[in-house]
């Protein structure tokens, strides 16, 4: 892991930037979002009382993905008519599969669903990623995949192989290595998950050319 490159990035960034992703120069550079929004909207849609009703946590994992700007139209579309030919079964098993990545065994819970939208050719990082990251925003991360494999690269972040299809495995080595990465940077930069990577997106893509 290349920590001195982060600290020089990040020295860059700040002396452009000195309040972070509060700076009012960079904030029209910033998609439009409100992190705190999805995160209340996701808790209550996805709260454990709800799970005695699968029909209604299938509903509210589908909103919490409708609501983020992460997830492409096309994939949400394709989510929607995936959810709308599930049978009173298959519905029953998802929502296990999601209490178990929010709630209980995790890496069960991620594998389950991995292996559930696999066979709609929706297990993708975008749409695995975004529920745990809209209900744990400080712990779970959003796994955009061109910002990871260029985070990867960037940071030599030494086994880790980006790979299309989403595995716990890799989640867990790469969450512990972004950990490791957010607490040698100013909290200005990392206000939830999703705005510490944003801010490694920014400073690769552009190099800081402003």
């Amino acid at each position: 892991m290349n920590i001195e490159k982060l600290k020089d990035y990040e020295a860059e960034f700040l002396e452009h930037y000195p309040n972070g992703f509060d700076d009012k120069n960079f904030f029209p550079t910033m998609k439009s979002f409100n992190p705190l929004k999805l995160e209340e909207f996701a808790k209550e849609a996805l709260k454990k009382e709800n799970f005695q009703n699968p029909n209604l946590v299938v509903e509210g994992f589908f909103k919490v993905v409708q609501k983020s700007v992460f997830v492409s139209l096309f994939d949400k579309l394709k989510l929607k008519d995936m959810i709308a030919s599930l049978n009173s079964y298959e519905k029953d098993m998802l929502s296990i599969e999601i209490y178990e990545l929010l709630y209980g065994d995790k890496k069960e819970g991620f594998e389950g669903l991995v292996e559930f939208l696999a066979q709609y050719k929706l297990a993708k990082w975008t749409i695995i990623s975004v529920v745990p990251y809209s209900i744990n925003r400080h712990q779970d991360y959003f796994i955009k995949p061109t910002t990871t494999k260029n985070i990867i690269k960037t940071f030599e972040l030494k086994d880790l192989v980006y790979k299309p299809k989403p595995s716990f495995e890799f989640y867990d080595k790469y969450t512990k290595a972004l950990n490791v990465m957010k607490s040698n940077v100013h909290k200005s930069l990392s206000v939830d998950n999703v705005g510490f990577t944003a801010f490694l997106r920014v400073v690769i893509e552009n190099d800081l050319q402003v």
